[in-house]
């Protein structure tokens, strides 16, 4: 579902303002300068990139050509991160601003430019490429070849740590992936534009942002905007991204699709994230006791209800969703932040985002849908979440939704509710062993620890046809003051996965939010 960052983290290298038009003229370095009126670049918005796409889907696909230099496709991971944008060259530095702008080069799996462009008031430029712009380390090219060679993306920069250091906070880089992290993050897990038809026997179709517009921001501005081209075989789409850097770094995401024929399955608000083991499905021959940007599924429905799913790594492609009606908010989630459940000093896993989509307007029927794919290693993604709308993308009919897309470190958690902090597997015993399954699922919230005396709790599970539920318990852990729910129950046919649901209910009314949890199949053959 596309290689993660650590392969693509370097999602890191970056850019300088092309102010030195006649100079770089008389080096030979090519420059598109798109002059516009000041007025038409005032003007200049979502709009106008939607014009462009709507032109664009009316016409036949044209698939970008590969003209990557050998030399820069057959580069390793450590050659690829020694190409560094100079950063004195950032764009806006000279001037001040509160945002700066680094640029990427291409080299390894990004192979195709996109065009950017900067939105000023004297106009509308493009940025032209010059090698010049990087400091290529201990490579050694003939840079007479990258003449033309064209951005892989750029970075955002913004002081969120400290007011005097800009830190990266935002990067395009790659098909329509993006990644943002906030005040103390790092960065973990990303979005992407669009995802067309993921998971279908038909094969997923990757759209890619070809052309970026970048507002120049004021001042003493605390937001950037950014607006994106998107293309693709069956579709093209404009996007506007208004970026608030934070605490919590929130995006706001307005789109509009045009498809150029009917197309099966269109993801909206997609999120990709990296499972391999954890807590629930503890790994082998590793010495740390979890690998994840994410360890669940959260939703909250149109009605109210909060889902969590824990995620796994199954052995086989494994498609799950949840249906309902205008969806209040659903993410991939890093709940735990502690330390020692990682013992990763340099990836951080504990420092990951947290991303959670906040629908804008009322998306109508459909559905949550999360893929969770067979990952080897922490190299690549394997686990990718989006909404699916009942509405059929037709041919001429334009897809429009917006959303809020936050980075962010705690939550959100349901209101009144307690949530889960924990879920681990393992195996029931009974003097002897007996082939039972045993999960253990600890709740938290301010709700539980308000109980006093001896509340009447109870645990409501179901299981599904493939389980016999043969135990299930709880008691409050006098410990840390949770609540702990045991299960105990036996699959009967390894080669399917078995669904369980719980939560806490006190008088017949819920109080916490609904486990709903998927074990894998055992067997590798259905």
């Amino acid at each position: 579902m596309g290689t993660r960052g650590k392969d693509i983290a370097v999602r890191a290298n970056r850019t300088r303002p092309c102010r030195l038009f006649w100079l770089q003229i008389a080096l030979g370095i090519a420059l598109h300068v798109c002059a516009l009126p000041s007025q038409a670049a005032q003007a200049f918005g979502l709009d106008a990139v939607a014009a462009l796409a709507r032109g664009i889907a009316a016409k036949p696909y044209v698939a970008p050509v590969d003209r990557l230099p050998a030399e820069l496709r057959d580069l390793d991971y450590d050659a690829l991160r020694d190409i560094r944008f100079k950063p004195q060259q950032a764009i806006w530095r000279n001037d001040r601003l509160p945002f700066e702008l680094m640029l990427l080069h291409l080299g390894r799996r990004v192979h195709e430019p996109v065009a950017i462009n900067l939105i000023e008031p004297g106009g509308v430029r493009k940025i032209a490429f010059s090698t010049g712009m990087f400091d290529y380390g201990r490579n050694h090219f003939d840079l007479q070849k990258f003449r033309d060679l064209g951005f892989a993306g750029f970075r955002v920069h913004f002081a969120v740590n400290t007011p005097t250091y800009k830190d990266e906070v935002l990067t395009f880089l790659g098909a329509s992936y993006f990644r943002a992290v906030g005040k103390g993050q790092v960065y973990g897990l990303s979005a992407r534009g669009l995802a067309v038809d993921t998971a279908e026997a038909s094969g997923e179709e990757f759209p890619r942002f070809t052309e970026f517009w970048i507002e120049r921001p004021k001042r003493h501005a605390k937001s950037l905007t950014i607006y994106a081209l998107l293309d693709s075989r069956r579709l093209a789409g404009a996007y506007r991204f208004e970026l608030t850097p934070g605490s919590d770094t929130v995006m706001q995401v307005a789109a509009r699709v045009y498809p150029r024929e009917s197309v099966g399955k269109i993801g909206i608000a997609p999120l990709t994230s990296m499972y391999m083991f954890g807590e629930n499905q503890p790994g082998r021959d590793d010495y740390r006791p979890e690998v994840h940007d994410s360890d669940g599924l959260s939703i909250e429905t149109g009605d109210g209800e909060w889902i969590w799913r824990p995620l796994v790594n199954p052995r086989r492609l494994l498609v799950t969703s949840f249906a309902m009606t205008s969806p209040r908010g659903f993410g991939l989630l890093q709940r735990d932040r502690l330390p020692t459940s990682y013992e990763d000093p340099v990836d951080l896993y504990q420092r990951r985002p947290s991303a959670w989509v906040e629908p804008v307007g009322a998306w109508g029927p459909g559905r949550v849908e999360l893929v969770q794919i067979p990952g080897p290693d922490e190299t690549n993604d394997n686990i990718v979440a989006y909404w699916v709308s009942n509405q059929p993308a037709v041919k001429g009919k334009a897809i429009e939704f917006a959303y809020r897309l936050h980075w962010l470190m705690q939550g959100p958690n349901p209101d009144g509710k307690a949530w889960v902090v924990q879920s681990r597997r393992g195996r029931g015993y009974v003097k002897k062993p007996d082939g039972d399954i045993a999960f253990v699922v600890d709740f938290d919230g301010l709700e539980l620890r308000a109980l006093g005396g001896e509340p009447k709790l109870q645990a409501v599970v179901s299981v599904d046809s493939n389980a016999e539920l043969h135990e299930r318990n709880l008691i409050r852990n006098d410990v840390n003051g949770t609540w702990r729910m045991s299960l105990r129950f036996k699959r009967l046919d390894a080669s399917k996965p078995i669904e369980l649901r719980a939560y806490l209910a006190q008088d017949n009314h819920s109080i916490s939010e609904t486990w709903a949890y998927v074990l894998p199949a055992e067997s590798e053959k259905p």
